[in-house]
C-alpha cells in the first residue's frame, strides 16, 4: 500500500461561507457558468466523484442523489459541513490563493470577475486553515493587487510606483505570487520584459478606461468592474509576471497552452524563483515535457486530476512519464466547495496508489522507491519550492 501521512495542498482557494441551493451548487462545479438546459454538472467526472466520496462524511450513502446530498448539507449548515469535509481530507498545509477572498465566479482560476449570481467571499488562508486544523499561508494574486492600486493611485507614475511596493510588500509574507489566465492554446507568453514606455502606455490607457475613483468606465475592456476587476492587458501583465520573478519567490502560471509557456520559461531560467504551471489539462504532457528541459519549471496536478475523476491514474502515470519526480506537486486547486478540496485529496491518493502501487506489484518499482517518490509529490516538492519549514 503507498500511503501518504499527510498532503501540502500547494495551490487552492478558500471555501464559501453561505448557503448554496441547487443551482449555485452546480455553478461551482461548472467553471462559472450554467449546465446546458436538460443536464446537471454533476454528470461531470467531478460530479461524480464528490458524490463518492463526501455523502458518507455527512451521514449517507455513497452516491446518494444531489437532491439528497444538498438537503443534508442544509441541514448540517455550511461550517460543519467545511469542517467534515476539510478535515477529512489529509492536508496539513493550504496554501491559499487569496484572490478567492474577493472574487468567488470562477472556480479553476481563469480570472473571470464575479458575476450577479455569485454567492459571496471565500475564506482566507487563516480561516481556512482553521476550519480544516491545518497550517495555511498566503498565495497573493497579482491582478487584483493591481486594481487595488489602481482604484487610489493619482496618475500612471503613482500607480506604477505603488504597484512595484505592493508586489514587494506581498512578497514579505507571502510564499508565492499568482496570475490568472496568462496562457491559451496558440498565443505564447512573451519572452521580454516590456519597455518603460510600453508599460507607461498601457498603464495610462488602463487607469483611463477604468474611469474616474479607479472603477470601470464605459466601454473599459482591459479589466476592472466597480470593485476592480482582472486585469488583461498583456503589456501590463508581462509587466506583472517580470516584477513577480524579480522578488524571487515562486510564481504560479495559468499555462493552458502547454508549450506556450516555453519562451518565458526559458526566458526565467537561472533567475532564482521557481514556475509553477498550473491549469494545464489538457496539455498536461507538454506541462510536464517543459519540467525537464528547465530547472525551475514545476507543474502543478490539480485541476489534472480532479477534473479526470476516475480517470485520473492513467494521466498521473503520462505526467510521470514526462516530468522528473521532483518536479510534480499535488493540489486541490479548489475553489469555493469544501468538496473540492476532498475530492482532489481523495482523487489523487487513489491514483497514486493505482499508478505507484501498480508498478511495485508489477516488480518495475521497490516499494521503498514508490514510498519516496509519493511523499515527494504529496508533500515534500511544495516544501521545498516554497520555503515552508515550521509546518
Amino acid at each position: 500500500m503507498i500511503e501518504t501521512a499527510s498532503l501540502v495542498d500547494q495551490y487552492c482557494h478558500g471555501v464559501l461561507t453561505t448557503e448554496l441551493g441547487l443551482g449555485t451548487f452546480e455553478t461551482q462545479l461548472g467553471v462559472g457558468a450554467l449546465p446546458a438546459p436538460g443536464t446537471t454538472f454533476f454528470d461531470t467526472q467531478t460530479g461524480v466523484a464528490i458524490r463518492r466520496w463526501c455523502p458518507p462524511l455527512l451521514g449517507l450513502e455513497p452516491h446518494c442523489t444531489p437532491a439528497r446530498y444538498l438537503a443534508r448539507r442544509r441541514e448540517l449548515g455550511t461550517l460543519e459541513v467545511s469542517r467534515r469535509l476539510l478535515r477529512a481530507t489529509g492536508i496539513s498545509t493550504y496554501l491559499v490563493d487569496t484572490e478567492g477572498a474577493e472574487d468567488t465566479h470562477d472556480i479553476h482560476g481563469t480570472g473571470g470577475p464575479a458575476g450577479p449570481g455569485s454567492p459571496g467571499a471565500l475564506t482566507g488562508a487563516a480561516e481556512t486553515a482553521a476550519t480544516g486544523a491545518a497550517h495555511g499561508r498566503e498565495i497573493v494574486r497579482l491582478e487584483p493587487l493591481a486594481a487595488r492600486v489602481a482604484a487610489t493611485a493619482g496618475g500612471v507614475g503613482a500607480f506604477l510606483a505603488g504597484l512595484a511596493e505592493a508586489v514587494h510588500t506581498a512578497a514579505a509574507s507571502a510564499v508565492a505570487l499568482s496570475a490568472a489566465a496568462t496562457t491559451r492554446p496558440g498565443h505564447a507568453l512573451d519572452p521580454e520584459p516590456p519597455g518603460p514606455g510600453e508599460v507607461r502606455g498601457a498603464a495610462g490607457r488602463w487607469l483611463s478606461g477604468r474611469g474616474p475613483g479607479g472603477g470601470a468606465g464605459p466601454g473599459a475592456g482591459l479589466g476592472g468592474d466597480p470593485g476592480g476587476g482582472p486585469l488583461t492587458d498583456p503589456v501590463l501583465l508581462r509587466h506583472l509576471h517580470w516584477t513577480a520573478v524579480g522578488t524571487g519567490l515562486p510564481l504560479h502560471l495559468s499555462a493552458r497552452g502547454g508549450t506556450d509557456a516555453y519562451p518565458f520559461a526559458a526566458a526565467t531560467a537561472g533567475t532564482g524563483g521557481a514556475l509553477v504551471l498550473r491549469d494545464t489539462y489538457p496539455y498536461h504532457r507538454d506541462a510536464a515535457c517543459l519540467t525537464g528541459l528547465f530547472p525551475q519549471v514545476y507543474a502543478d496536478l490539480g485541476s489534472v486530476l480532479t477534473r479526470t475523476g476516475a480517470g485520473a491514474a492513467g494521466v498521473l502515470a503520462e505526467m510521470l512519464d514526462s516530468a522528473p519526480f521532483g518536479k510534480l506537486l499535488f493540489s486541490t486547486g479548489a475553489r469555493g466547495l469544501p468538496e473540492l478540496h476532498l475530492v482532489g485529496a481523495r482523487v489523487f491518493r487513489v491514483a497514486l496508489e493505482r499508478v505507484l502501487g501498480g508498478w511495485v506489484r508489477d516488480g518495475a518499482w521497490s516499494v521503498g522507491d514508490a514510498r519516496r517518490v509519493a511523499g515527494l509529490i504529496a508533500a515534500g516538492n511544495a516544501r521545498r519550492v516554497h520555503g515552508l519549514t515550521d509546518d
